[in-house]
């Protein structure tokens, strides 16, 4: 099986323009594609997830990535799939951002000479004169075809701003600068950036008389809002200071039953023979898969060495078995404790697990909290310091655990 009927069997493609094309230039390790991360923050994340295993999985057939960091589409700010418009970043935040993405995608990707790019969109953008920007592009976009365009019509009613329309320009232009600077032939975005792709690949045929084509992944739960990498204390980062190991193993031992198989094919280097026969799999053998699952990203992310610390610690909790010296840990210091005790709402909040208090409030009252296997039911329940001298595993729904020490 050749890479592009992979990315196929792997269910990771979901529209394309000239099909027979990209598979010849993909196949034939003759693809110089680009993806573009936009540095909203300082720390990749889940939903960035899929996009690095394409590129690695790219790579690996002989084609070669452009990781395209948006310093300047990162000050408009990408309406798809957003509700209001984004937060302003300084250019400040934007660039210790983009140092934080550099980090965090050479784990996957291979830079250097004659193999992955990494470049700034800033480079060109902030250059720009906008008459001369106008006047150059402005003429290949038709406003009626853009406002039919998924990415906008979501954001009509709500409102969108002038500013954000432009990101399909932006987006566009970037697709042409990078054909003119390296050869880039190919873009690939979440399926969410169809529209916006298109825009590029009609560029470059209208100004440069040139082939150049769009692929958009199929990013997983996408059709359900973007679900992916969302919990309910907020994202997935790929950064061990954001979400643990152990916290990033446990996300993926979760997943739904039906989810799972589809993340084995999306998501990880195992042999596609073996996935497919996983897909018979059911009760017991789905958590197997699931563990399996866990462990080859949390490997891949954060190394051997802590996937197999994150699966000793979920042993402890799943299984029964194993011991919880890798659990992630919240350590309480005098100030934490009054009058010798500390109360359930306060742990919860120290733990990082909610908010705040009356969140805290909440999920005891709900029932989704739980001391060493024990449901909580008062939410004036209060622990004195002797309780955390041995174990005192604080659990949060069905996911969330911390344990609770001095």
């Amino acid at each position: 099986m050749q890479i592009y009927e992979e990315l196929v069997a792997r269910g990771l493609i979901a529209q394309v323009t000239d099909e027979d094309e990209i598979r010849e230039l993909i196949n034939n390790g003759k693809a110089v594609f680009y993806i573009g991360f936009d540095p909203t923050a300082d720390s990749l994340h889940v939903g960035h997830f899929m996009a690095l295993c394409l590129m690695k999985r790219l790579q690996m057939a002989g084609n070669r990535p452009i990781a395209l960091l948006g310093g300047g589409t990162g000050m408009i700010g990408d309406p798809s799939g957003k509700t209001d418009m984004r937060k302003m970043l300084t250019v400040e935040d934007i660039n210790h951002n983009i140092e934080c993405f550099k980090k965090q995608m050479s784990r996957f990707i291979e830079f250097g000479e004659d193999k992955a790019v990494m470049v700034n969109n800033a480079d060109w953008l902030l250059n720009l004169n906008y008459i001369e920007l106008l006047r150059e592009v402005g003429p290949h976009f038709s406003v009626n075809r853009m406002l039919t365009a998924e990415c906008y019509k979501q954001r009509m009613e709500r409102g969108l701003s002038f500013l954000e329309f432009n990101y399909m320009i932006m987006q566009s232009y970037d697709f042409m600068e990078l054909f003119k600077r390296y050869g880039c032939n190919m873009q690939f975005g979440g399926d969410d950036q169809w529209s916006n792709m298109l825009g590029g690949t009609e560029l470059i045929r209208r100004k440069l008389g040139k082939d150049a084509y769009a692929m958009t992944i199929n990013l997983l739960l996408n059709s359900e809002g973007k679900k992916m990498g969302k919990t309910e204390s907020g994202a997935v980062w790929l950064d061990a200071e954001k979400t643990s190991p152990y916290e990033f193993f446990q996300y993926w031992r979760n997943v739904a039953d039906e989810d799972v198989i589809k993340c084995l094919k999306m998501l990880t280097f195992l042999p596609i023979e073996e996935i497919q026969a996983m897909e018979s799999w059911q009760g017991s053998e789905l958590n197997k898969a699931k563990e399996i699952l866990a462990f080859e990203l949390t490997q891949l992310v954060h190394g051997t060495e802590e996937a197999n610390k994150a699966k000793e610690a979920s042993a402890a909790l799943f299984a029964g078995g194993g011991n919880n010296a890798n659990m992630p840990k919240a350590a309480l210091a005098e100030e934490d404790f009054t009058d010798g005790s500390s109360d359930i709402l306060s742990l919860l909040v120290k733990a990082g697990m909610t908010a705040s208090k009356s969140e805290a409030r909440r999920a005891v009252e709900q029932g989704g909290v739980s001391v060493n296997g024990d449901k909580v039911t008062d939410v004036k329940a209060a622990y004195e310091k002797t309780a955390f001298s041995e174990e005192f595993i604080l659990k949060k729904g069905k996911k969330s655990f911390m344990k609770i020490c001095l």
